[in-house]
């Protein structure tokens, strides 16, 4: 019978290294080209029947137990981001301008220890598995797509997945009922006018201006067209134009993000901006350009498949706290793994303030206390052994 605490304690001290390795040759979204090579190695010799390049640079491993069996599916991603690494530690990232600032080196170590144990274990498994190991989560349109799409789901009646958080301590579960993340569209306007000289605006169509009055349109939207029970995100983040104090631009570019978590939310502040462009292109002479980009769905947990988490993990030796987390507004495409599987999503804690991992993702000083892919890697294998077909 598995001692999974004994387990993971063997091989803490690999996975550490795993997730070093990653974290000091770190790979930008839909660049993984070494990285999905170095899963490869770690995974080949383990008995799998291995799929590469899946939807990309993606890579599934399945564990055939018995084919009466259900099939379970999880989940890392294993991109990096484009910032550059400031934190003095041995394992800093060695290319220029990208580090892993949000765990997924982690993440990728965490699943790969869970297979190895379960790998060595086959015999005493309820189910088969899965493991996926997904590239490009940081970069629309993501690389879940892709990968469902290419059949990294196919024969998965189950699915999960963990993120390590600096937001929770080392030891803590986080976890959210029903809608977790919201959906991150985003958009730009492009705003046409006729330029001319500063001193003659009265020549000119002033695209500043429009831009400014649609603008502060666009923060009604939330305010005005959402019904107040509902959650919804309208934030403009850029205004770019004009170059110099004396000249009137001929176009004004804003841009920002819309989050939201319902369809009709989505769809209704999506409207509610092509009817505001419209009214400005009235108001001001001007010409306006919507250009709307739907980000990844709303990731939706499954309660009942939330709850088996939860249930298997109510005696674990790492998980300390099972905390209820209210959700949140950014966004995982993780959501394309769960619309047509149940499974559920939750955070293992990672944060640890005495060693400096206590800032935000993609920080660039950011950095995990290790330990808590402890109880990433036990979550993950007791979600497999506790499941009951």
């Amino acid at each position: 019978m598995m001692d999974l605490t004994h387990e993971i304690e063997q091989h803490y001290e690999d996975m550490v290294n795993m997730r070093r390795h990653m974290h000091m040759h770190p790979e930008v979204s839909f660049k993984e080209e070494n990285t999905k090579q170095y899963i490869y190695d770690q995974i080949k010799d383990l008995g799998f029947e291995v799929r590469r390049d899946v939807g990309g640079n993606g890579i599934t491993a399945r564990l055939q137990v018995d084919d009466s069996f259900k099939t379970i599916g999880l989940r890392a991603d294993f991109d990096a981001l484009p910032i550059q690494d400031e934190k003095d530690v041995p394992y800093k990232s060695t290319v220029a301008g990208v580090m892993h600032a949000c765990g997924h080196d982690a993440h990728t170590a965490i699943l790969i220890t869970a297979a190895r144990i379960l790998a060595a274990h086959k015999n005493e498994l309820p189910v088969n598995v899965v493991f996926i190991h997904q590239h490009a989560e940081e970069l629309l349109p993501g690389g879940a797509k892709s990968m469902v799409e290419d059949g990294a789901l196919d024969g998965v009646d189950y699915v999960f997945g963990t993120h390590l958080s600096s937001q929770f301590p080392v030891g803590t579960l986080a976890y959210t009922y029903d809608h977790a993340w919201a959906s991150p569209d985003a958009f730009s306007i492009e705003v046409e006018g006729r330029g001319g000289h500063g001193a003659e605006p009265h020549e000119a169509v002033d695209p500043i201006v429009a831009a400014a009055s649609l603008i502060q349109q666009l923060q009604s939207i939330v305010s005005r067209t959402i019904d107040p029970l509902k959650s919804a995100v309208v934030t403009v983040a850029t205004f770019n134009g004009g170059s110099s104090f004396n000249v009137i631009p001929s176009t004004t570019v804003v841009s920002g993000t819309v989050r939201t978590f319902e369809k009709e939310v989505r769809e209704s502040v999506q409207k509610r901006m092509e009817g505001i462009a419209n009214g400005i292109e009235s108001s001001f002479g001007v010409n306006c350009t919507l250009d709307y980009t739907e980000g990844y769905p709303a990731l939706v947990n499954d309660n009942e498949q939330l709850n088996h988490v939860l249930d298997v993990l109510e005696d674990a030796d790492y998980v300390e706290k099972r905390e209820e987390n209210a959700p949140s507004m950014g966004g995982e495409d993780f959501s394309y793994f769960l619309q047509d599987t149940p499974g559920a999503y939750f955070y293992t804690g990672a944060r640890n303030s005495s060693i400096g991992a206590d800032y935000p993702h993609h920080h660039p000083m950011f950095d995990i206390d290790e330990q808590g892919m402890k109880a990433g890697v036990e979550s993950l294998v007791k979600i497999v052994l506790g499941f009951r077909n």
